[in-house]
C-alpha cells in the first residue's frame, strides 16, 4: 500500500509492505510509528514504535497506525549518562517542514 500523507505541511510518502498490512490488520489498538530525527554529535533519523501515543499528535493512516515527527537532541554530548541512550528533550525547529522526511517505509519481519 502507498499513500502520501502530511506532516508539518509537508507531503509524506507511506509504504507500508504487505507483511506490514496484514500485521496492522490483526491488531486491535493502533501502532503509533514515531520519526525521531535525532540532532547531537551527529544526526540521525529512527523510526520508534509504540502501543501508546508518547509525544503528542500524529496523523491517522487507516484505523491501526498513526505517524509522527518528532526533532530531539541530547541533553549532553558524549558518554555521560546512564543507560544505553543518552537523555533526550524536544528541539523547536523554526521551519519543522525542510526536516520531515519525504518518505516513510514500514515492513513487518521476523515479529517486528
Amino acid at each position: 500500500m502507498q499513500t502520501t500523507i502530511e506532516i508539518a505541511s509537508k507531503p509524506v510518502k507511506l509504504h507500508l509492505s504487505r507483511a506490514a498490512q496484514r500485521a496492522l490488520a490483526e491488531r486491535n489498538a493502533p501502532l503509533y510509528a514515531e520519526m525521531e530525527l535525532y540532532f547531537s554529535c551527529l544526526i540521525r533519523l529512527k523510526v520508534r514504535f509504540y502501543e501508546q501515543p508518547v509525544h503528542g499528535d500524529g496523523v491517522s493512516v487507516l484505523d491501526k497506525l498513526v505517524v509522527s515527527f518528532r526533532p530531539v537532541k541530547t541533553r549532553v554530548c558524549g558518554r555521560d549518562y546512564e543507560g544505553d541512550e543518552p537523555p533526550l528533550t524536544d528541539f523547536p525547529l523554526v521551519n519543522e517542514s525542510a526536516f520531515v522526511p519525504r518518505w516513510l517505509r514500514i515492513d513487518y519481519r521476523n515479529g517486528r
